[in-house]
């Protein structure tokens, strides 16, 4: 039996789904009951939980062979993350009492850079999980294809804004289909103390392969706008960030290169998953 969180969206669905046709016993954790209606049909167990609600995440991670654990994104966060130190303690409370047989957690490419940006999180989370006295996993995933559903809309009118700057620089991306695939099979696998599995795509991408990208499906031309770095704080503030500065500097990493993979030695994996199919599934879902 494994316990996934993150089935409502994309990664968590994929991991869960790929395990029941591994012909595994699947555990749902969600925030919502009422949304796993269509997992109790494919016969999976159903809990209740959020990941720091410690009395009800420690049910859920009562007697199963793994868990997978994802945090809810959080772009605007306070200053010294607090929002993630009470996840911590959580997390550590509940696998301190229950002792599951290996846990997986989705972290980020750049979780060790120690500079500061929005990445942090998933590196203070990853040095907290590696004091348990579990098989810890850490699945550090690229830039995520699917952001470009935030440009669809932009890319249908021909001109689409980018914070990926300059425009030809390729970074990591991977599909989140490709990130839950991963992550089932590494919950199926067996290993002792902490380890990392690094993930991207068959190849790097620029902004200006997602505007050929968009073009493509779209039948026209599209172009990439850079966003000025000088209007970045404004703009997040109007957007109602109240902490801009770990989205920037996160950003800042992707563009000056400095998040970027570990490339530890035997942790990193390749998907296979393309950007165009990933932006044209994008496409055929906004209509």
């Amino acid at each position: 039996m494994f316990a996934i969180m993150g089935v409502t969206g994309q990664v968590g669905g994929h991991v869960a789904r790929r395990l029941l046709d591994a012909g595994q016993q699947v555990r749902v954790v969600v925030r919502d009951a009422a949304k796993a209606q269509s997992w109790l049909d494919r016969g999976c167990e159903t809990t209740e939980a959020s990941i720091d609600d410690v009395e009800r995440l420690t049910s859920a991670l009562q007697g199963v062979d793994g868990a997978f654990l994802m945090i809810p994104p959080d772009y605007d966060p306070a200053p010294g993350f607090p929002r993630i130190h009470q996840i911590i303690d959580s997390v550590c409370a509940a696998v301190e009492a229950t002792r599951p047989g290996k846990v997986v957690f989705l972290s980020s490419v750049g979780a060790h850079v120690q500079e500061f940006s929005l990445l942090n999180n998933a590196r203070m989370i990853e040095q907290a999980l590696r004091t348990l006295p579990v098989p810890t996993a850490f699945v550090r995933p690229a830039w995520f294809m699917e952001n470009a559903a935030w440009d669809v809309v932009a890319a249908r009118s021909g001109t689409a804004p980018s914070f990926l700057q300059p425009l030809d620089h390729p970074i990591p991306m991977v599909a989140t289909a490709d990130i839950g695939h991963t992550v089932a099979d590494v919950l199926l696998e067996q290993w002792t103390g902490s380890r990392v599995v690094e993930l991207e795509g068959p190849r790097r991408y620029s902004a200006n392969d997602i505007a050929t990208g968009f073009a493509t499906v779209l039948g026209h031309p599209v172009r990439m706008e850079p966003v000025p770095r000088d209007t970045w704080e404004a703009l997040f503030r109007a957007q109602g960030m109240q902490h801009p500065e770990p989205r920037m500097r996160m950003l800042d990493g992707f563009n000056e290169g400095w998040i970027d993979f570990e490339h530890t030695q035997g942790t990193m994996r390749k998907g296979t998953v393309t950007l165009d199919s990933v932006l044209r599934a994008l496409v055929e879902r906004s209509h």
